[in-house]
């Protein structure tokens, strides 16, 4: 998605290229411009190091304690704003190169941004994978309000853990979602239905919590532009607590469709004292508004 407000002296001249079936006013963004402009960032990696470098907690049965609300630049603060050199703010994809190439939507290509890799498909999908891409307004579930499914939705925001399981809660553009984690050695559920962030079982290598979830419905994607999967889909999952940060990684399993596993970029969550709340919620009233089939990437 590129964001481009103008201002030009006293006329101010509106110009919003909103690339997504969800488009904020110029009032709303020029708004946050301002606010995330004066705020600057969140956390800076020497800040990180700081809370990496604390005591890593424990509960009573001698496991790392996850419990906690985790930030990690969440929601609309993947809006990074830019003053350009001709003096308007530019909100997203600032880095020179556009988001989309002329005429539309990213023909199945990887999405940009610093260590983002697209999966790998079988050459002979690719037809389908571009197909999906280029009518990604008409076939993504997620910009239906569903949920984003595993790993689209990213690490949890808030966790609560106990020596039987852990409960991942999500405050999403879409919603908030839930997802339940056996961590004492039970295995899989039989006879479940298939279902948008699965079946999850945990188990601790070390002080590193693993989860495995599968028994995913088709209607989800791994990441944006077509990165669609079967449902076999095998998700494992690694939080590591150090210190106040969780350190976060996924690996998505697909062989009937994958080259290879496809290994998302790590993230680093922080300890946080704000607590999550209800999300707004998710209402589709854009179809009737489409012009043509431009989306912008997962803020995730």
């Amino acid at each position: 998605m590129a964001i481009t407000i103008n201002w030009q002296g006293s006329d101010m001249t509106e110009r919003l290229l909103c690339r997504t079936v969800l488009c904020a006013s110029v009032a709303v963004i020029a708004a946050l411009t301002a606010h995330l402009g004066a705020q600057g960032p969140r956390m800076t990696s020497e800040a990180l190091n700081k809370l990496a470098a604390k005591a890593t907690p424990h509960l009573a049965d001698g496991r790392p304690d996850l419990n906690g609300t985790w930030d990690r630049l969440g929601g609309i603060e993947f809006v990074r704003p830019q003053t350009l050199p001709d003096g308007s703010v530019c909100v997203l994809d600032c880095g020179g190169a556009p988001a989309f190439p002329p005429g539309g939507a990213r023909a199945g290509g990887p999405p940009p941004g610093p260590g983002t890799v697209f999966p790998k498909y079988k050459p002979e999908l690719a037809a389908r994978v571009k197909d999906l891409s280029d009518r990604q307004v008409e076939t993504d579930t997620l910009l239906r309000c569903q949920a984003p499914g595993v790993p689209r939705i990213g690490p949890p925001n808030k966790i609560m853990q106990n020596a039987r399981e852990l409960v991942f809660l999500y405050d999403d553009v879409n919603g908030p979602f839930f997802r339940i984690v056996a961590a004492d050695g039970r295995a899989h559920r039989k006879g479940l239905p298939a279902s948008y962030l699965g079946d999850a079982v945990g188990k601790w290598e070390g002080d590193t919590l693993v989860v495995e979830t599968v028994n995913f419905n088709e209607e989800t994607w791994l990441t944006d532009n077509g990165a669609f999967h079967t449902k076999d889909l095998k998700v494992v999952e690694r939080f590591r607590r150090v210190g106040d940060t969780i350190q976060y990684s996924a690996i998505a399993y697909d062989p009937a469709v994958l080259f290879e596993p496809w290994t998302l970029r790590p993230r680093t969550l922080w300890l946080s004292d704000q607590e999550i709340e209800e999300p707004a919620r998710c209402e589709d009233r854009d179809l009737e508004h489409i012009v043509d089939g431009t989306h912008h990437d997962n803020p995730r």
